[in-house]
């Protein structure tokens, strides 16, 4: 579903230039739950942008459900995002002036492939937010918002699955029912899920678990 073959990615610092992802070779199959734990700089949120099709990588090759991204423009990146990707950011980005119920509806408008409406009710009730459905943004906590996010990720049904942190501001049940959400979700359609972590709680929930520390990946 996922690989990358000898992935780098540098920037430029003044007259430095910085190795922030160093050769990475990575493969994701379909039904499978990976973590990548590190510390705070060591290249995480790069690795994620560059697998979301987000950034393009210095040198060496990426392929999301068989299509190399490297060599795509930033239309067709633009689609294929929209078609394969599902974000879980540490930011839950939703949308200000929408409640809960109304940004699985604009999500609706823009992609029909998604879960049904008692998928949706299902995983709304065991998050605990089915009684906030009708709330803004700005009416609910700041872990309720997290989980509508990492809902609104599964709702479009993509192929891979990419969360930043997605446990960082939840208690242990709460963060504890997500990673058994995006477990379940991630078997039961067939989907690759990767997670961005410095939790280890998660681990034990995980097919394969690297780490990756001054922009070097090890399992």
């Amino acid at each position: 579903m996922l690989s990358f073959e000898q992935v780098t990615k540098t920037f430029n610092d003044g007259d430095q230039e910085i190795e922030a992802v160093k050769p990475s070779t990575l493969r994701v199959e379909r039904g499978e739950l990976v973590a990548i734990l590190g510390p705070s700089g060591s290249g995480k949120s790069t690795f994620l942008t560059m697998a979301g099709a987000l950034q393009t990588p210095t040198s060496g090759k990426i392929h999301i459900n068989g299509t190399e991204i490297t060599s795509l423009n930033q239309k067709q990146l633009s689609q294929l995002r929209m078609k394969e990707v599902g974000f879980i950011l540490q930011t839950s980005n939703l949308v200000p002036f929408l409640t809960v119920k109304q940004q699985f509806k604009l999500l609706r408008k823009e992609k029909k492939e998604v879960l049904s409406e008692n998928e949706l009710a299902t995983m709304l009730d065991s998050l605990g937010l089915s009684s906030v459905t009708h709330k803004l943004p700005n009416q609910i906590s700041g872990g309720q918002k997290q989980r509508v996010a990492i809902i609104k990720a599964l709702y479009t049904n993509p192929s891979l699955i990419l969360a930043d942190e997605p446990t960082a501001s939840l208690d242990t049940d709460n963060a504890m029912k997500v990673i058994e959400i995006l477990r379940t979700e991630t078997k039961k359609r067939n989907k690759a899920c990767i997670i961005v972590t410095h939790d280890e709680r998660l681990t034990s929930y995980c097919d394969q678990v690297f780490y990756l520390k001054d922009g070097a990946l090890t399992r």
